[in-house]
């Protein structure tokens, strides 16, 4: 039998939101995690919610990530748009560094990178998009972590140019058998029901394994957990999710 993970990391995007307003579920789903990833402007996020997630994250304890997208606010970034790999650099770069400044104001340390929506999907498949971000990152920080969809392209890229790679996996994502996600178009792109989060998890934890939408069972790697803030079932996921992982004795952590 396959030995079960031991540590994992459980994050979130977050800070997705815009003036005033905060995603009702930011600040309760910060208990559950270990890390978080900060929008930087670009899909959504600005100045002050920015700050604001930043500081929250700390007081909470938790890794803090720069979330960068591609700059379609309408689309909140999950439209795929024509750019060059120097586009993705540029605008890997820019957001980093604006969510950096706020980090650094804090007196706290950036963590990690994870691309967001369009962006994070299209590197997981093109080499050379893949390449721009792992340049991007390494360029700004080569200690940082970058974390990527699970046997894509991103993490071959970051493991290529001497990034500490993280395996990224979902609670509430379905797979297709390449082992990517099914697009979000899709009627069953989503995982709608807590029990069916908490198998998959398990599944991936405990067996190294996931099911992809014709139910075929296919090999695959975690190293941490995305459970998406926006989605309207996230806080009752990342409870039931941490509790089972913690009865089978996982730690939940960070990368270190």
């Amino acid at each position: 039998m396959i030995q079960a993970i031991q540590k994992i990391d459980l994050n979130c995007d977050m800070g997705e939101a815009f003036g005033n307003y905060i995603m009702p579920q930011d600040n309760l789903l910060m208990d559950h995690i270990s890390s978080v990833n900060i929008a930087c402007g670009f899909h959504a996020g600005d100045p002050h919610i920015m700050q604001e997630t930043v500081n929250k994250a700390l007081k909470k304890g938790l890794a803090i990530g720069a979330h960068p997208g591609l700059p379609d606010l309408q689309g909140f970034g999950r439209r795929e748009m024509q750019v060059s790999p120097t586009e993705v650099y540029q605008l890997t770069i820019y957001q980093i560094g604006a969510l950096y400044g706020f980090i650094k104001a804090a007196g706290a340390k950036l963590h990690h990178v994870k691309p967001h929506g369009a962006l994070y999907n299209m590197a997981a498949k093109n080499q050379q998009l893949a390449q721009a971000v792992a340049r991007a990152v390494y360029d700004f920080d080569a200690n940082l972590y970058l974390y990527g969809l699970a046997g894509s392209a991103l993490i071959y890229a970051a493991n290529d140019i001497g990034l500490k790679a993280v395996s990224e996996v979902f609670a509430d994502r379905t797979y297709l058998p390449d082992g990517s996600l099914t697009p979000r178009a899709h009627e069953n792109a989503l995982i709608n029901t807590e029990k069916q989060a908490v198998e998959q998890v398990l599944n991936m934890i405990k067996r190294r394994e996931v099911a992809t939408l014709d139910k075929k069972m296919i090999p695959i790697h975690a190293e941490t957990i995305c459970i998406h803030g926006d989605n309207e079932q996230a806080l009752t996921f990342v409870k039931a999710i941490k509790s089972s992982l913690i009865a089978e004795g996982v730690v939940i952590q960070p990368p270190l």
